[in-house]
């Protein structure tokens, strides 16, 4: 559906009306005007009733309750909504799909290329018409660099999908990562590239320049079955690492969960803890003081829980409680927080289901909001380029229906979603 046949049909209950002009540029897109009940622009806080946001190409260009509407703009009227940044995920992963319909061990070593790739793409439309326009993916879990063709593929409108911040392969210490279970004397494809000591240097550096935007480190994992996680790396590897990172403009993410692998991370100089489950006050404290941010992955735990018999309420498992624990922790402590699900673990469009969860374990609406617009284009590096609406920024967009401020779930159904300007909701 192109965008007059848009402002015409008006689905999902939105009027629209379109200001006939003589013709339309070529050089010079017409405007768009977008008229909500309010406007959460991510900076403040606050929801403002009656602002409107002028659109051009794709940038935002003006913002506000008075402001100059050229007579040639197109005009989406949105009653009833609320207008905000288009929201970041920073923790997904296109090359997964839920645990329940297929065991990650399977999805890496069973399902052809190909098939993984497709279903990326359709995993990379549902994250954007769910109100995602920018997503950080940290890893292919055995897909190789098909992440960075996917990124492609979207910037150059083939297939529909967010921003994409791409770590293709991720780095894992020889033998700790997986697939697992089989017969020892083969060479089982991993789900990240292994490497240690001064060749674990190269293999970032070959991953930057194969088209990595992040680094994604793996700083513990579980050698075998059963076992807790502990740390692969020692610290000197991962300073290496993140040196090497940082000297090329590139951020590094580290899982870590263990309280000896975040210590580590942390003092190597990473940029965010990725889960962070064993986290303490004092390794908190320590992350606060480095300035290195927390992307809890709340939903991630919260859906295998389900898998296995859960059904969301009282008793709770073991981990949830030990979950809950460490969010507290890291909140009083006052650890600078990413919004990120670990999406792929369950559905992607779902993606929402993080920021529910930081909401119902203590963070007010407005914190979580503006952790996953403005905070989170902060921590990964591009809130010179999206993360609110302002004018000079990006119009990446999305409108609920009422107010989030009051009821976080509005976040399920967008009513319209615009990237760059263009309408990727209603289609």
């Amino acid at each position: 559906m192109n965008r007059r046949d848009f402002l015409a049909l008006a689905p999902f209950g939105m009027a629209a009306v379109a200001i006939p002009v003589a013709a339309r540029s070529q050089t010079l897109p017409r405007p768009i005007l977008l008229i909500p009940e309010a406007v959460f622009d991510g900076r403040d806080g606050e929801r403002h009733a009656g602002w409107r946001v002028l659109v051009r190409g794709e940038m935002i260009v003006a913002v506000g309750p008075d402001i100059a509407v050229p007579p040639d703009a197109d005009m989406i009227a949105l009653p009833g909504t609320t207008l905000l940044p288009g929201l970041i995920d920073a923790h997904v992963h296109l090359f997964l799909h839920p645990y329940n319909e297929a065991p990650w061990n399977d999805q890496v070593l069973k399902e052809p290329l190909a098939l993984r790739t497709v279903r990326a793409a359709a995993n990379a439309r549902a994250t954007l018409t769910a109100g995602f326009t920018t997503v950080r993916d940290l890893g292919t879990e055995g897909a190789g660099y098909a992440d960075v063709g996917l990124k492609a593929a979207i910037a150059q409108g083939i297939v529909p999908g967010p921003r994409m911040l791409v770590a293709t392969r991720a780095l894992v210490a020889t033998g700790s990562y997986g697939p697992k279970g089989f017969d020892p004397g083969f060479d089982v494809p991993q789900g990240a590239e292994e490497a240690d000591g001064p060749a674990l240097v190269a293999a970032a550096r070959r991953q930057i320049g194969r088209g990595a935007d992040v680094v994604k480190l793996y700083a513990d994992y579980r050698w075998g079955p059963g076992e807790p996680s502990r740390p692969i790396f020692a610290v000197e590897e991962l300073r290496a690492v993140v040196d090497a990172a940082h000297a090329a403009g590139r951020k590094v993410a580290a899982h870590a969960s263990s309280v000896e692998g975040m210590r580590r991370a942390i003092i190597a100089g990473v940029d965010t803890i990725e889960h962070g489950d064993g986290g303490t006050p004092e390794i908190f404290a320590l992350m606060k003081s480095r300035g290195v941010a927390l992307c809890p992955t709340l939903a991630a735990g919260d859906a295998i829980e389900r898998y296995r018999g859960w059904n969301g309420l009282a008793p709770e498992p073991t981990s949830i409680i030990a979950k809950r624990a460490s969010f507290a922790a890291a909140r009083t402590a006052g650890v600078t927080l990413c919004v990120g699900g670990d999406t792929g673990v369950f559905a992607h469009g779902a993606n929402a289901r993080e920021i529910e969860l930081m909401v119902a374990w203590g963070m007010s609406p407005t914190d979580v909001l503006i952790a996953a617009t403005r905070g989170n284009a902060a921590v990964l590096g591009i809130g010179e380029r999206v993360g609110a609406i302002t004018p000079g920024l990006l119009a990446d967009l999305v409108a609920v229906r009422g107010d989030p401020l009051r009821d976080i779930g509005a976040l399920r159904s967008p009513a319209m979603v615009m990237k760059g300007g263009a309408v990727a909701l209603p289609r």
